[in-house]
């Protein structure tokens, strides 16, 4: 249940008569609100497990799909979804978390930087040429696209060259709280290559402090193995367990660059500022001026981060947890809700 999950449990509030489907389909890892709806899975379903290694067969997959029946289409991804191929009658809209990151905003750092096999880059080029240029195809296929930041409005143009309206995704800012800090920072993320918690966890193992991180992933066993035992790893936890994590933090660390970001604004929601790299969806969700938010830091370094900590440290009496709340309620669900009914009804 990560953020694109929490946008589809959304759109099923939104529709609720509406049918879902994905590619993958785990009823145990999703919500109630989501395994109440009719769900048609994939038939590279089966093989969920090795999803990562299915890329190169998800277009077939998604033009198996027999749509033919449906008024209204919306694909929801940061994927190829859109490819989905609908009746003519119908009306396609695409909400983007963002264009395939691997295809093409990180492929020039997965290939370069985090693939250290030869054979795996002499297989990836080909396969990602192609794949390129289905997904390009396959955005003719939409009407409409929604971009959820302006930061992915520009890659939406980017890749695609579509223009597109901006939603900003639902966060349930109403369910978090604050409370006094207890002295650790908090990571929330998942733990692939491209999110860059490794320089983070290095920098708090020789520091000292203490740092939570959240989350699960590739990574995982590589980011424990380089903490300290100041850095505790907690793994996926519930929604009760991270509201109150968030809430006797001191502040959030945003190592890497976000589509959008929905936990700085959980953060925020629970009056806690966020320490980030100031690139991205986080440039527009959390203020550094009046109200103080938090610190950006211009590179993902460690000498970078040290230094935002320590400005932290000279600003963090003058940060007030209501001024956040209000900030972070310009995202909430019943907003999100708003406009996107506006929009389909348009």
């Amino acid at each position: 249940m990560r953020g694109g999950e929490k946008v589809l449990e959304s759109f099923c509030r939104l529709f609720p008569e509406a049918e879902v489907f994905t590619l993958f389909y785990d009823p145990e890892r999703v919500s109630p609100v989501i395994r109440e709806r009719k769900v048609t899975a994939s038939f590279l379903n089966p093989l969920r497990r090795c999803y990562r290694s299915l890329l190169p067969l998800t277009p077939l997959a998604l033009e198996h799909f027999d749509l033919r029946g449906y008024d209204l289409v919306i694909s929801s991804e940061s994927g190829p979804a859109k490819g989905v191929l609908v009746s003519s009658r119908a009306r396609h809209i695409c909400y983007c978390h963002s264009p395939m990151r691997y295809l093409w905003e990180l492929y020039p750092a997965y290939v370069h930087d985090w693939t250290s096999s030869r054979w795996k880059r002499a297989f990836m080029a080909p396969v990602a040429s192609y794949l390129r240029q289905w997904d390009f195809a396959a955005s003719a296929r939409v009407d409409q696209f929604v971009a959820n930041s302006r930061n992915v409005q520009r890659r939406i143009w980017r890749a695609y060259r579509r223009e597109s309206e901006v939603v900003y995704p639902p966060v349930l800012v109403e369910s978090f709280y604050w409370k006094p800090p207890e002295g650790y920072f908090l990571i929330v993320s998942e733990l692939v290559s491209y999110k860059q918690v490794d320089y983070a966890v290095s920098l708090f193992s020789r520091s000292g402090q203490a740092l939570k991180v959240v989350g699960d992933g590739p990574e995982y066993r590589r980011l424990r193995a380089m903490g300290g035992g100041n850095v505790e790893f907690c793994g996926r936890v519930s929604d009760p367990e991270l509201r109150e994590l968030y809430a006797r933090c001191r502040a959030l660390i945003l190592p890497g660059e976000e589509d959008f970001g929905i936990t700085p604004v959980e953060a925020m929601a629970s009056g806690k500022p966020v320490i980030a790299l100031g690139i991205g969806g986080v440039c527009e969700t959390v203020p550094v001026a009046d109200p103080c938010g938090g610190v950006f830091y211009s590179s993902p370094h460690e000498e970078q981060l040290r230094a935002a900590l320590t400005e932290f440290e000279r600003i963090e009496a003058s940060i007030r947890p209501i001024e956040l709340q209000a900030n972070a309620a310009r995202f909430s669900e019943s907003v999100f809700l708003e406009r996107m009914e506006a929009f389909v009804k348009t």
